[in-house]
């Protein structure tokens, strides 16, 4: 037990101080070579750098590098090789812009390590109705839940601070999970990305300083995706995603295709006269979960952020209680 609080304690030093300190020379980097985009929910013209996604994998790769040489779990090997895979396909799309079959498709590769190392249960187990036996089936699910999280977390990167915020919550939530259905050295290798997370937040909030990009957004998600099934934990991990994974379904439901977000013509949001951020009526323009926040009227980019943030705190505490759950049956 003394090895697994030290270990956790420095994996989520190494994890949270990797992100913060890279990121300004990060920052510098891209300003150099103009690799910025222009922030659209702002009235004055300021371009924001990206991608930070070579800091959130730095983040990520030492702190579980850290907790693998006190632990020596090979699902520790399975996050770290899918989170670095999920960034590389990102990066590809940060810097030309893929068709929108790219990533989900790049993304079931991804998944392949997961499998290849045997770091999963094919038992899916569901709180008071005990564990479900699907040996052949559940590859599937490997296959499939990578690109679902990679790509949930990437659609709600809208907003400055969103994305990094949002997953700092769930990863969180669904690091408390694991502690509570005792999963112990899952749950400490789920902490690094709470941290990376946060740590990322700090220049991400509003006004960002810097944008995640794909690559990041794939990571964060990927990584999540794989705790998820490592820990066997993937309802309570469904449940921490589920704004994030609304938004996607209402998405994909409205525009009928897998498609980039920038390839959409219509646009789900605009502006009204202060600058606020209000719900579009065009009718081409696909329903997104800051299209129903906006629903009832215009709102600053800052309260609609924090409308996400209180669904997932909300659903976060959710998926907790779930992880009370799994230890009843009926």
């Amino acid at each position: 037990m003394p090895e697994l609080i030290i270990s956790s304690v420095i994996s989520c030093i190494v994890a949270f101080f990797a992100v913060y300190v890279s990121i300004p020379s990060l920052i510098k980097y891209l300003s150099k070579h103009n690799l910025a985009v222009k922030d659209m929910n702002k009235r004055e013209n300021i371009m924001v750098v990206r991608p930070g996604g070579p800091s959130i994998i730095l983040g990520i790769l030492v702190s579980e590098a850290t907790l693998y040489l006190f632990l020596q779990r090979t699902e520790i090997l399975a996050i770290m090789i899918t989170s670095l895979l999920a960034f590389l396909i990102g990066y590809v799309d940060d810097r030309k812009v893929m068709g929108g079959w790219f990533k989900p498709v790049a993304l079931t590769v991804a998944a392949v390590p997961i499998i290849l190392l045997g770091t999963y249960d094919s038992n899916l187990a569901f709180p008071l109705f005990g564990e479900v036996q699907i040996p052949v089936l559940y590859l599937g699910v490997i296959i499939l839940m990578i690109p679902i999280t990679g790509n949930t977390i990437n659609s709600i990167d809208v907003l400055n601070g969103v994305a990094s915020g949002f997953m700092t919550i769930a990863g969180f939530s669904l690091t408390i999970g694991l502690f509570v259905m005792q999963n112990y050295e899952i749950a400490i290798a789920s902490m690094p990305l709470g941290f990376v997370a946060l740590a990322f937040y700090k220049y991400h909030k509003i006004p960002s300083k810097i944008f995640p990009g794909d690559s990041g957004a794939l990571a964060f998600g990927a990584m999540y995706g794989t705790i998820a099934i490592v820990g066997n934990a993937e309802i309570v991990a469904a449940i921490a995603l589920l704004p994030a994974v609304i938004n996607s379904f209402l998405f994909l439901s409205s525009v009928k295709r897998i498609v980039e977000h920038r390839q959409i013509k219509g646009k789900p949001v605009d502006h009204d006269e202060q600058f606020r951020l209000r719900a579009t009526k065009d009718p081409s323009a696909p329903i997104t979960l800051v299209r129903l926040i906006l629903a009832g009227g215009p709102l600053t980019e800052k309260q609609v952020g924090h409308a996400i943030f209180k669904l997932a705190l909300f659903s976060g505490s959710l998926a907790i209680i779930t992880s009370f759950l799994m230890g009843i049956r009926f």
